[in-house]
């Protein structure tokens, strides 16, 4: 629901107090947006009448913004940014659209990317426009439709499409082990790489095959990508997703270290805020994905 008009200064008024913040001058302001000093003046007074705000401070000629001004050119800058950008979504794409969407590496660049051609081709009238993040974040100060997330169901405000567990297998340099290992807890007797983000994975991984010895520590990484490095050049065993570790081991570059696989910590989701209405470039990726995961068969 939009807030009430009375909360809703007008364009020209949030113009000219975002130029006014960063010029200092209502005269400066006025030249930049072809107005007059008087109209950018009448509309600083009427956007601080509506706020009930005293937005600058005179100091000398300088117009300087007070610390609610500084709080609130911070907002009002972000809204007019992302107001110019779907603005000029709309008049270059207006069948269609763009869709921003946030991205887990390992999953975005080895389970993701390699499919976006079929999407592309079946949905031309759509871009999509991929950002790494690691984390869930605000939609809401963000520019992002739309995120793939791993984990449960634990990322605030949004809606949930489930898109697969994630099975993960371990993996080490041909020159650290020549064959897998036969038994589990013999793993416990060579050094174990750890991600960042997945600090009991291998804890959890000999906990489904009945080994509760606490792993020993190792290296860590904040990336599936480093720590695939790290393992080639015998470093370790990594335990990796098995979408991420199919071409290293195809290639050679990697072995399995052991024949087993487990389901990991977690699931990926594709999510979205539940409080904007879904755009028809989301509705379309949500729509393609699902079906995209329904044919992955279980590893």
């Amino acid at each position: 629901m939009i807030a009430p008009r009375r909360f809703l200064p007008s364009i020209s008024a949030l113009l000219a107090f975002e130029a006014v913040a960063r010029l200092g001058s209502a005269t400066l302001a006025a030249a930049e947006l072809s107005l007059t000093q008087s109209a950018v003046s009448r509309q600083i007074k009427t956007l601080e009448e509506q706020l009930g705000l005293t937005l600058f401070h005179r100091q000398g000629r300088q117009l300087v913004p007070s610390q609610a001004g500084q709080d609130y050119v911070v907002d009002v800058r972000d809204i007019l940014n992302r107001l110019a950008q779907a603005s000029l979504k709309a008049r270059t794409n207006p069948l269609g659209g763009s869709l921003n969407l946030a991205i887990l590496p390992a999953f975005g660049m080895h389970w993701l990317a390699p499919r976006l051609r079929d999407f592309a081709q079946a949905h031309p009238e759509v871009t999509v426009n991929l950002s790494t993040r690691l984390h869930p974040f605000a939609f809401a100060s963000s520019a992002f439709d739309a995120a793939i997330h791993f984990g449960h169901e634990d990322w605030p405000g949004v809606q949930y499409l489930p898109l697969m567990p994630e099975r993960v297998v371990p993996v080490c340099s041909p020159e650290l082990l020549t064959a897998p290992i036969a038994d589990p807890q013999d793993m416990l007797n060579h050094p174990l790489l750890h991600l960042e983000t997945r600090p009991k994975g291998w804890a959890r991984w000999l906990g489904a095959l009945g080994i509760t010895d606490t792993p020993p520590t190792g290296m860590v990484f904040d990336q599936f990508s480093t720590m695939a490095q790290a393992a080639i050049h015998g470093l370790g065993v990594a335990l990796l997703p098995v979408f991420f570790a199919e071409p290293y081991l195809r290639d050679g570059k990697l072995v399995l270290a052991s024949a087993q696989t487990t389901q990991s910590i977690g699931s990926y989701y594709l999510v979205w805020p539940d409080d904007r209405d879904e755009s028809a470039a989301l509705k379309s990726f949500r729509t393609w994905l699902a079906s995209e995961a329904e044919t992955v068969a279980p590893a």
